[in-house]
């Protein structure tokens, strides 16, 4: 017998509690004059809260899915044509080669901070030698999520901890007008990661870590790792109905397998090396191919140097600046080897007795 656990959240929101969450965003007072029009506004969100309407506007999922007659996000369904327009794009031989080009750090000159990031500057590197190659750059900042209005990424909801076939790909938790959650960017980041041939990641180290926009991309990316295509299939979050799927068998299919990737990860006092192995090992996990030992590059820079002057640092580590180069060429290299068919994989034919 499957056994759902439940009790962990509390209460809906009170009518006053929602009131002043709703308000926050109108604390300007040049909003006063419109007074009346955001009540009624705040009016209608409150009864989509209490309704619960996730996704307002669906369709039948139609032909093709387990369940046709099933109410589906109609921007769910835009999202996932998407994506298959773009496999189809990234499997056409005439088609150029993309190369997406991640700047994982949050800082910009946009925002508080007032001055670009060295990650920033790195990821040209890389731009310009794909762009030479005659491929491609796809350059995706991440940093506009603290720079840019209505740009976020929102976090992973852990919907595979409940069974895999519970995070459908790609995700359908967001966007979430009930709560709000309408913003959210990663739609259009799915799209990019399937164009692409090859994937370059650059971060900085944060306490030992990812910095959070890249945090966030990533797990939301575990959809792309075994994530079910066919919401209609548990009708929609129907937990029960998703553990038994995979009870019965799931074969976790992996949507990005078979890209190439490189890494450069930097740093200022300690933490690249744990960085760029955990950066890896996901990728590798989903199946995403490396470039060589020259494309996982983790170096620092002005190590235990003042941050003020660290720009300067970098202008002197010309060193450095070629080895984000090399990265970069490697991985074009890779990528001319698997659209002509000669990329090795060795393992690619091998069953995965624990697949997951």
């Amino acid at each position: 017998m499957i056994d759902i656990r439940q009790g962990q959240t509390g209460e809906h929101l009170s009518r006053e509690v929602f009131h002043e969450r709703f308000m926050v965003r109108y604390m300007d007072p040049a909003y006063a004059a419109e007074a009346e029009a955001i009540a009624r506004l705040e009016e209608i969100a409150w009864q989509a809260y209490q309704d619960g309407r996730k996704a307002p506007i669906t369709r039948a999922a139609g032909p093709g899915f387990a369940d046709p007659t099933y109410e589906v996000s109609v921007q769910w369904l835009e999202t996932r044509q998407r994506l298959k327009d773009a496999q189809a794009h990234w499997n056409a031989p005439s088609n150029p080669s993309r190369v997406l080009v991640i700047a994982g750090g949050a800082r910009n000159d946009g925002t508080c901070p007032g001055e670009m990031s060295k990650t920033w500057r790195l990821s040209t590197l890389v731009r310009d030698v794909v762009q030479q190659a005659g491929a491609h750059a796809d350059v995706l900042d991440l940093s506009l999520i603290t720079s840019e209005y209505g740009r976020a990424i929102h976090p992973c909801k852990g919907c595979v901890g409940t069974a895999m076939p519970l995070c459908h790909w790609p995700c359908s938790c967001y966007p979430n007008h009930a709560l709000d959650q309408a913003d959210d960017w990663m739609a259009e980041i799915y799209e990019r990661w399937v164009s692409a041939h090859g994937v370059v990641i650059l971060a900085p180290t944060y306490w030992y870590q990812s910095p959070s926009p890249l945090k966030l991309m990533i797990d939301r990316l575990v959809c792309a790792d075994g994530g079910n295509p066919d919401p209609s299939s548990t009708h929609g979050k129907k937990a029960a109905q998703a553990k038994q799927i995979e009870k019965d068998g799931w074969d976790f299919p992996k949507h990005l397998a078979g890209r190439v990737y490189g890494l450069v990860v930097h740093g200022d006092v300690a933490g690249i090396e744990s960085q760029r192995r955990n950066l890896s090992d996901w990728l590798d996990w989903m199946g995403l191919i490396d470039a060589g030992a020259h494309a996982k590059l983790d170096r620092y820079v002005g190590y235990y140097e003042p941050y003020w002057n660290s720009h300067e640092a970098l202008d002197r580590d010309t060193a450095l600046q070629e080895e984000v180069r090399n990265v970069a060429r490697a991985v074009m290299n890779a990528v001319g080897e698997l659209r002509g068919g000669r990329l090795s994989q060795p393992d690619h034919t091998l069953n995965r007795p624990r697949p997951k």
